[in-house]
């Protein structure tokens, strides 16, 4: 692949062989793909994806265990005492809780639209540096309504996170490589109650004039974030054909090697049509109703630190009991990606399996005496453990929606109802419901209920579309091939083969695609 070659702008054409088609149209990487026919060494395809793994799935951990540690600062600060020095009431603490996923849910789409429309790496840079100032500013607060503006703009920056890593996911890795990646910067989040369980812990122990625990937990933690902002700045690629490790050949094969996914690399350009063919998949609806159902009992993040208190334990005891909760998301999440991964077409019945746990969990916490303190802590670890069927939506989502604008649109829909799900989550736990928050459980044993019955019916509704598509008489006469118009370094026009992959087709538009279940 010669670096001094270009692409010239063609407008759709037929031709006696083809289609010329604009570089408007097709994917990013159709540049670096056109012309590959041979097909890719498996050692070399290895190596490949090994470079990547060194170089990508690192930052992405690292930023995704930050990322959560931040949003949750508010639940360990709840038993470092920034209730009792902002003069919180409950239904105040609870808005802070919403008002960080209501401002997520307002700035989802538009985070969605800056990040097909600049660098990937760049846009997640800036906007972690300004949630890094956002939240050392807490512990300049001193009511309610100072943290309620800090919190906003947490919501409103983190918002390019999931989104941004969904999408480089897709970029970087095949679809069954995506399962087992999307999985390890997700437990990130078990690795951060763990880490912040103990800096908010080493914080009880810092004793300044004027200056609380909770306060310098926050400052901490800013510091932590502002210098990741920097780091992402430089090193984080912005996709595989620019990625600064890979070699021009190296960067040619990266595209090639996910070829397969038949979903491309990315396209710059917004398109109209698959915006509403996003908005008219069902699929789309179901994987929005899923994470909004199952993520109203995420309001736990919050209340646990709470509900550990309040079964008699001190504040040094609830903040290292907290982090038995990351042990949990971690192994949880980690078995259930690649048990996934392992079975062929087993992600919805891996995540419907892991939902089975914790309604035990829910049904020990309320039905074992308030005197049981270790078998409710057990319940209530137990509650963690459905984690991976998030997880695997988040993944799933992405490998079966092609078309980078509908990707981006889907991803948007599937974020935002994440976001209402974890904005209503605060408002069940009131104060007439304690200690034993019955009717808060209910809610969440609802949810939890409802989401495997979900996943399942995305399973039924993929695999009737692949079985009705592999029905289908293919007319091999009819099919077209498409062509990009290159110019070589000695100035030479040359047409180039461009693979179907690479065409930014959607799911729907592609008749050779194929749902991964």
């Amino acid at each position: 692949m010669s670096s001094g070659s270009s692409v010239n702008v063609a407008t759709d054409e037929k031709h006696g062989h083809g289609v010329a088609v604009s570089v408007t149209d097709v994917d990013t990487a159709a540049q670096l793909a056109a012309g590959l026919s041979e097909p890719l060494d498996p050692a070399e395809a290895l190596r490949i994806r090994r470079k990547i793994d060194m170089h990508v799935l690192p930052l992405m951990c690292f930023l995704y265990w930050v990322q959560f540690m931040d949003k949750t600062t508010l639940g360990n600060s709840s038993v470092l005492g920034i209730q009792q020095a902002t003069h919180l009431t409950t239904n105040q603490y609870n808005w802070l809780g919403t008002i960080f996923y209501l401002s997520y849910l307002l700035f989802e789409y538009p985070q969605n639209l800056a990040l097909q429309r600049f660098p990937v790496g760049k846009w997640m840079s800036i906007n972690i540096f300004v949630w890094s100032i956002a939240l050392s500013c807490h512990a300049a607060c001193k009511n309610f309504a100072g943290l309620f503006v800090v919190r906003l703009i947490l919501g409103m920056c983190e918002g390019s996170v999931t989104a941004g890593f969904m999408i480089v996911s897709s970029m970087f890795y095949t679809r069954n490589e995506q399962t087992v990646r999307v999985g390890y910067w997700f437990l990130m989040n078990g690795t951060a109650q763990i880490v912040s369980g103990f800096l908010s812990f080493g914080s009880l122990h810092i004793h300044t004039n004027g200056f609380e625990p909770w306060q310098w937990f926050m400052i901490i933690t800013g510091i932590i974030t502002l210098i990741l902002s920097v780091i992402f700045w430089f090193l984080f690629p912005d996709s595989p054909t620019t990625a600064w490790f890979l070699t021009m050949d190296e960067r040619a094969k990266a595209v090639q090697r996910i070829k397969e996914n038949q979903t491309g690399v990315e396209n710059k350009h917004f398109k109209k049509e698959q915006f509403y063919e996003a908005l008219r998949d069902p699929k789309t609806w179901l994987f929005a109703l899923f994470a909004a159902l199952d993520n109203v009992p995420n309001s736990l993040t919050n209340q646990s630190s709470l509900i550990i208190a309040s079964l008699g334990f001190t504040y040094l005891q609830t903040t290292l009991l907290g982090c038995v909760l990351g042990v949990v998301e971690i192994i949880t999440i980690f078995t259930g990606v690649h048990l996934s991964a392992r079975f062929k077409n087993g992600r919805a019945y891996v995540g419907a399996i892991y939902f089975i746990p914790s309604l035990v969990g829910i049904a020990v916490v309320n039905l074992l005496p308030w005197s049981n303190k270790a078998g409710l802590l057990v319940g209530q670890y137990m509650t963690g453990i459905c984690t991976t069927g998030f997880v695997l939506a988040l993944s799933w989502v992405g490998t079966v929606t092609a078309g980078h604008t509908k990707k981006v649109v889907t991803n948007a829909i599937m974020l935002s109802a994440y976001c209402i799900g974890n904005a209503c989550g605060p408002f069940l736990w009131q104060a007439k419901y304690k200690p034993r928050n019955h009717v808060p459980w209910a809610v969440i044993a609802a949810c939890y209920a409802t989401g495997p019955l979900i996943l399942l019916t995305i399973r039924y509704m993929l695999d009737r579309e692949n079985r009705r598509r592999d029905a289908e008489v293919v007319d091999d006469s009819a099919s077209e091939e498409y062509f990009i118009e290159k110019v070589t370094e000695d100035g030479k026009r040359v047409e180039m083969k461009v693979d179907k992959a690479f065409m930014d087709l959607t799911d729907r538009q592609n008749r050779d695609f194929r749902y991964v279940l």
